[in-house]
């Protein structure tokens, strides 16, 4: 029956909960029931169980200050010091640290068991210390017997086990957490798990790997080294499973190895990931040359993909319960492991179809969406053209042998049938050779990885239908209205591209004579070209209604009016790849420098500009105000001379002669005062008297 004391609420504990390794281990935890285990086979408990759902309150350290609240923890700690981070431990019923990762976390580690075994006397309830190390810590075992080396080791050579020299302060924390946990068992009781190569969701370890073959960039993936030496792995949830099976449990035995069954080499992981994600091409490179493929940012990561060991997990199946996910390993369960990978990452394929008449820009929107969105640009004449020279190539860069042969027959007969289709439709191939090609370059790992952009094709309803059909579906159903089709293959977005005929007409008369004669564009060919589109789009059933059809519905956009790509970026949204690499960073980042020093200078040469103009304006009129004023200092001159003669006529009649007279008996007298005497001789003789 079910142990209800255990439906309490648990608080655990785990070191670094936003690095790969804990944070996938405690957001598995904070979705398990306190005590589910326990109730294995019975159903009525763990019915009553669950309606309890008393889950594990998940708490830990972060080591990115900045980044956001994880949603499956109830609080995390920053920055904290030793003492604050004991009181956090003392108020916890499992802690949980891992050392799998990061060797600057041994230290904390050690302190940690330390400091709670110093405090056992104070503890409120019994705790659980449990320390994930790394399989590293037994890379130099020898194997029991020598003349048996592939007898895997397991928990019962504990004693014999010996650690690369680079972890064995991991050995050390090991043998110490070990050793604390048997002082107080009924207070604190502290298990040792020593965990594989771990893999699953986002990955880690082998992320290099998924991400090189998913990218497709390199014509191979690197192994490092001959690839012959044996890797111990285990999916990420496993190995939470392992420690939840251990908080529930309380198993007597206190070191476990936790890998999963398989026994696969280096190459075979490798080239499982490079055959499921790319072409199935790797190569092996000399491991010192790891470093420059920048697939080793952490020197200890070429240390555990050299580790070479056979382990087993003894202790762990027979004494604990795990219900295993990968239990054969990453190379058997490949196909689980990827879609986690894609999904983990959200390196989603965003598949587009552009349809529209002639010279609407189908083309040339294709190729700013595929470097937008990093995709694939499928332009029939080009895809076929690429068949063509895949298969010339392949047939001159091999010889015969028995393992190539019948391939390269194949190879010399499909091309021989496409030259020869081509022959009698003047250079042009037939609806079922292209549709075939079109179907296969759809099929491809680079198009169903990052997704393609489908330029003008298909044109009817029926290329549609068979382009995109299943061939999985033996049988179609009769019945349904809707057409069988791939899910894998067909569009999850149809932009529909149009203009009126006379814009196009004018877009073409408007191309230089050479390009519009390369392109088909002549008067003649583009006006049929356009009607026949206009025909094929007015049939009963088109290749918009087969989208239609199948609930995707197509986005008209009308090209003469709108920003064509960036209204298909809004319906599409964001990109679902890497993003941009280091090198297209420093590019984008150079361009984007060069645009802002054009930007500046150009603001500059319109300031300037807007500066000369003002100084003409400003010069202009000062030069039209002095001309006015010359002209109103005229006027004024000329109103003063025409108001001054009635004036002048009267002082020289009346005035003038007494003043003179005046002056000249001043002169003739030549008083002490001239003026005095002028101004009564004035008064005296005043003709008004």
């Amino acid at each position: 029956m079910a142990n209800h004391s255990e439906s309490r609420t648990r608080r655990v504990f785990l070191n670094n909960i936003d690095s790969y390794s804990s944070k996938y281990i405690a957001q598995f935890l904070s979705s398990c029931v306190v005590g589910e285990l326990l109730n294995d086979g019975e159903e009525e408990d763990k019915h009553e169980l669950s309606s309890e759902a008393t889950r594990c309150q998940i708490v830990g350290t972060v080591a990115n200050k900045e980044a956001k609240k994880l949603r499956f923890a109830s609080d995390e700690y920053r920055s904290l010091s030793r003492e604050e981070l004991l009181q956090c431990l003392m108020q916890c019923d499992v802690i949980v640290y891992n050392i799998t990762e990061h060797n600057d976390l041994i230290d904390e580690a050690t302190w940690a068991i330390s400091a709670l075994h110093s405090e056992i006397e104070h503890f409120g309830s019994p705790k659980m210390f449990i320390l994930l190390s790394t399989i590293m810590t037994w890379a130099m075992t020898k194997p029991a017997d020598p003349d048996e080396p592939d007898i895997p080791l397991t928990e019962d050579d504990y004693k014999r086990r010996r650690p690369h020299p680079n972890f064995k302060e991991h050995t050390s924390t090991e043998k110490l957490v070990l050793k604390l946990g048997k002082t107080k068992k009924s207070k604190l009781a502290t298990y040792v798990v020593t965990s594989g190569l771990q893999y699953g969701m986002g990955e880690n370890i082998f992320h290099f790997f998924f991400k090189t073959a998913w990218l497709g960039e390199l014509s191979s993936v690197p192994v490092f080294g001959p690839g012959t030496n044996v890797i111990p792995t285990i999916h990420i949830h496993d190995l939470a499973r392992v420690v939840q099976n251990i908080i529930d449990r309380k198993p007597k035995t206190h070191y476990f190895i936790a890998v999963d069954d398989s026994k696969n080499t280096f190459e075979d992981i490798v080239k499982t990931i490079a055959s499921t994600l790319g072409s199935g091409k790797v190569e092996n490179i000399p491991k010192e040359d790891a470093y420059g493929t920048k697939a080793i940012t952490v020197e200890t990561d070429l240390l555990y993909l050299s580790v070479n060991l056979q382990t087993e997990s003894v202790f762990l199946k027979d004494r604990l319960n795990v219900h295993w996910e990968c239990e054969s390993g990453i190379v058997d369960n490949i196909l689980q492991v990827v879609e986690e990978y894609k999904q983990t990452r959200q390196l989603l394929p965003i598949k587009i179809c552009l349809l529209g008449p002639p010279a609407v820009g189908k083309s040339s929107v294709a190729v700013k969406l595929c470097r937008y969105y990093k995709l694939h640009n499928i332009d029939v004449s080009e895809t076929v053209n690429e068949k063509v020279r895949q298969l010339e190539e392949l047939l001159e860069g091999n010889e015969k042998t028995s393992e190539n042969e019948e391939m390269l027959i194949s190879a010399e007969a499909q091309l021989k049938t496409l030259k020869n289709n081509m022959l009698l439709n003047d250079g042009q191939l037939d609806d079922r050779h292209v549709m075939h090609i079109i179907r296969e370059k759809l099929n491809s790992k680079p198009c169903r990885n990052q997704g393609f952009v489908l330029d003008g094709y298909p044109k009817t309803y029926t290329q549609a239908k068979e382009l995109f059909h299943d061939e999985n579906m033996e049988v179609e159903d009769t019945r349904s209205t809707i057409p069988q089709y791939s899910k894998v293959l067909v569009p999850d977005f149809v932009i529909s591209l149009d203009a009126t005929d006379e814009f196009l007409k004018e877009r073409v008369r408007s191309l230089p004579q050479n390009v519009a004669e390369e392109m088909h564009y002549t008067q003649d060919e583009f006006t049929a070209s356009l009607a026949k589109f206009r025909e094929t789009l007015a049939e009963d059933e088109s290749v918009l209604d087969y989208f239609d059809y199948l609930e995707i519905h197509p986005e008209h956009i009308d090209c003469e009016n709108v920003d064509t790509v960036e209204k298909i970026i809004k319906t599409v949204g964001r990109p679902k790849n890497y993003g941009l690499s280091p090198e297209e960073m420093e590019e984008e980042r150079k361009r984007k420098e060069d645009e802002r020093h054009l930007q500046l200078k150009q603001e500059e040469v319109e300031k300037e500009l807007r500066q000369r103009l003002e100084n003409d304006k400003m010069t202009a009129l000062l030069e039209e105000w002095n001309r006015n004023m010359a002209e109103v200092k005229k006027q004024e001159h000329e109103l003063l001379e025409t108001r001054s003669v009635p004036m002048r006529h009267y002082l020289m009649k009346y005035v003038m002669p007494t003043v003179i007279q005046g002056l000249m008996d001043c002169c003739k007298v030549k008083p002490d005062d001239p003026v005095d005497f002028l101004a009564e001789y004035l008064f005296r003789n005043n003709s008004d008297d």
